[in-house]
């Protein structure tokens, strides 16, 4: 695809999020499943609920512009996924096992942010007020995520893999 206007630029933008959101559903079922501490393995499931929704804002937003969400693969997700698996396949100690697993998904949640901020920029600008709206509604719910791995990272998880030390 040629992008020659701001509105390509969003749409290539979307393809890009959907294929990352796509990408994390399958790679926070992988985290839930390695990790140890019940409130992160409930952390990463509760996310990868939200995600799916994520995913239909997402698909609802395409099919107003009359473009398929499909089609564009988010090379940068896929990094960041990789990075967990490799974490994984290390066989950390438990607990420092989840606190890697809290900063890989603060990596992702980070990612995630700065994307949605864009394209919630780039709808307000061409003026798809409803779009931005959705578009804020997730990135919103992006931060609550990256507050809520801080807490267990800090109250807990962080603090159980220091007296693993």
């Amino acid at each position: 695809m040629e992008m020659e206007t701001l509105k390509d630029l969003y749409v290539e933008e979307l393809k890009d999020l959907y294929s990352a959101e796509k990408q994390i559903i399958k790679g926070l079922t992988r985290m839930s499943k390695a990790a140890n501490h019940p409130e992160l393995k409930q952390a990463f499931t509760r996310h990868a609920q939200m995600t799916e929704k994520h995913v239909e804002r997402l698909e609802r937003i395409c099919a107003d512009l009359d473009v398929s969400p499909r089609g564009k693969k988010c090379v940068g997700m896929e990094g960041l996924i990789e990075e967990a698996s490799e974490l994984i396949k290390e066989k950390p100690e438990p607990d420092v096992l989840d606190a890697g697993l809290i900063a890989a998904a603060q990596h992702v949640e980070h990612y995630e942010m700065a994307g949605y901020g864009c394209v919630r920029t780039y709808a307000r600008q061409l003026g798809f007020e409803d779009q931005a709206e959705l578009l804020q509604t997730t990135l919103d719910e992006e931060g609550d995520t990256d507050k809520l791995l801080t807490q267990i990272a800090e109250t807990s998880i962080n603090i159980e893999a220091e007296r693993a030390d």
